[in-house]
């Protein structure tokens, strides 16, 4: 039974036939003269036909050996062309991402470090959905998600993308003049708050807290339910409350004094944002430059 013919065979006819040289086919191929002269001589034997007629002073294609050359050789052509584009990728990374992030996320780690990096590669186009559900990444058919290292599957692969971060409960210094500040998390029931509606269950959620090991959970009431973080900061402002917002945020209203930080001691750090995504697989390099811009690097 003959061996089937491969690639490699064909390849080594194209270099021999267009250089009609066996000697400058073997160094441009980085083989040896006779191992070329031996696969030729096997491919013919396999196909029943004489393809190279040599003689002591030239090389050259018979009618065969012409005809298996124009087939052939435009297709190596091809795919010489398309691996160089593939490589030329890898250097000049293109293509389009789409992400998932919750707002604050978007708003404070994915913009900036998408801000750094798009001007440099111009074939890069990106896709943001901001979304403050846990929403499936893959039956979304996002690239990658956002979310705080607590919400990652654990069958995700996640990168760290943010420090870790604390929570601050604040009012406007109007809002204090008339009431009591809480000096436990129990107190709120007594205060007015501004609630934030969980887009994934559609209840209330409960405000968070921490002190001494010690976890509360409390549901606070009030009069509006704003979804969206910077009308709850523009609510507090305005004296309409309390809010449970992300330090960072409240952090330039309590310097200035327009905002004041209560129950400071019972709001803990917790995990930080991660970029997280569903295989370990090989990544197109636009994905490979987004992971790297917002890595996490100890400062």
């Amino acid at each position: 039974m003959k061996s089937p013919t491969s690639a490699n065979d064909l390849i080594a006819f194209v270099a021999v036939a267009r250089d009609r040289s066996f000697t400058r086919a073997a160094a441009r191929l980085g083989v040896s003269q006779s191992a070329l002269s031996h696969t030729i001589r096997g491919l013919e034997e396999r196909l029943g036909l004489r393809l190279l007629t040599r003689t002591t002073r030239s090389v050259a294609p018979t009618e065969a050996g012409e005809r298996l050359l124009a087939t052939v050789g435009p297709r190596f052509d091809e795919i010489d062309a398309e691996l160089a584009a593939l490589t030329e990728m890898r250097e000049k990374p293109a293509g389009s991402l789409r992400l998932n992030a919750p707002g604050h996320a978007a708003k404070t780690i994915l913009w900036p470090a998408l801000e750094r990096l798009l001007p440099d590669y111009p074939d890069i186009a990106v896709e943001i959905v901001v979304d403050n559900a846990l929403t499936d990444i893959v039956a979304g058919r996002f690239d990658a998600g956002i979310r705080l290292g607590e919400q990652v599957a654990k069958d995700m692969v996640a990168v760290r993308i943010g420090p870790d971060m604390r929570m601050a409960v604040v009012g406007a210094p109007a809002y204090f003049a008339k009431r009591k500040k809480p000096k436990t998390p129990h107190d709120l029931t007594d205060h007015a708050c501004i609630n934030l509606r969980l887009p994934t269950h559609g209840g209330v959620y409960a405000w968070e807290f921490e002190k001494a090991g010690r976890e509360l959970k409390v549901r606070v009431d009030g009069r509006l339910v704003l979804s969206n973080l910077d009308l709850r900061i523009s609510a507090v402002l305005s004296g309409f409350g309390l809010a449970y917002v992300p330090e960072d945020q409240a952090a330039p209203f309590l310097v200035d004094g327009r905002l004041i930080r209560v129950l400071d001691d019972w709001c803990a750090p917790f995990s930080g944002y991660h970029l997280y995504y569903p295989s370990r697989r090989q990544q197109p390099p636009a994905f490979a430059l987004l992971v790297d811009a917002l890595r996490c690097r100890p400062a």
